[in-house]
């Protein structure tokens, strides 16, 4: 556990990055940008790499022996960062597609960990200017007021978000049949194309639960750490726990736990 000192500089500092990210994202939304693809529906723009350079170069200003894994630039340690146990994981802007085509929800991540465990997170939403911050053991707020999760006890009362992996389309190991499976027992079901956000909104009540596959560490690093500090159960399908190296999260607000890890394992069971 980091002191209190320290605690605080990882955090103001941190904060310091994502308004910095979310400055240059305000700024380029909405405009005409260069959109480069990854994939065949993997984008990338000049806004993420933009809010990336800044997000590091604000980070590392601060702390020039910390290791970064970032979206776009990757693992980007120094030669002084090798060995460090603090780990910068950073989305510089989770949600690209709604970005390039000027919809309206986006977010900047920043999730630290220490010793493998996540000890920070932050996520900024530019537009709305809204931050979700959470320390280990600390709780989790937004915009500086405390935050937890729904208290619906129902999966059929409930409001749940997902999304799907770029390899859709290729993929039969794809959320399109849990989708199914979860629209037909929930009162709705949204895809905002954030999953640093559904899991921020899972925290603060406004979904009662999330569940996505293939997403990167970078994804879920920051609001991972909200969610749980805000009161969320976070596992995999399997209800096993949950550690951002993992393909399958499903976080809810406990009450529905259960009914959701039944209902995604109806994929499995319908299989030989």
């Amino acid at each position: 556990m980091p002191s209190k000192t320290d605690q605080r500089i990882f955090r103001d500092t941190a904060i310091k990055a994502a308004k910095a990210g979310g400055k240059v994202l305000r700024g380029l939304f909405a405009k005409e940008i260069r959109i480069e693809y990854k994939g065949e529906r993997n984008l990338v723009t000049e806004a993420d790499r933009a809010a990336e350079a800044i997000v590091i170069r604000t980070l590392r200003k601060q702390f020039p022996d910390h290791r970064f894994l970032a979206e776009e630039g990757g693992a980007q340690d120094s030669a002084g960062s090798v060995g460090s146990v603090h780990k910068w994981i950073i989305d510089p802007l989770d949600g690209t597609t709604n970005f390039a085509h000027s919809y309206p929800t986006f977010c900047v991540s920043i999730g630290l960990e220490i010793r493998g465990e996540i000890a920070l997170g932050v996520v900024y939403d530019p537009l709305r200017e809204e931050m979700f911050l959470a320390e280990e053991g600390r709780g989790a707020t937004l915009n500086g007021r405390p935050i937890h999760v729904s208290k619906t006890e129902k999966l059929k009362a409930s409001l749940l978000v997902t999304g799907f992996a770029y390899d859709v389309r290729e993929d039969l190991t794809n959320n399109l049949d849990h989708f199914t499976h979860v629209s037909l027992r929930a009162q709705g079901v949204r895809r905002t194309g954030s999953a640093a956000l559904d899991l921020c909104y899972v925290a603060c009540g406004r979904f009662d639960g999330f569940w996505e596959m293939k997403l990167a560490p970078w994804d879920t690093a920051a609001a991972f750490l909200i969610a749980t500090e805000a009161g969320a159960t976070v596992t995999d399908f399997n209800n096993r726990p949950y550690n951002i190296y993992l393909k399958e999260i499903l976080a809810t607000n406990g009450r529905i736990h259960r009914e959701m890890v039944e209902v995604l394992g109806l994929k499995r069971r319908s299989r030989p």
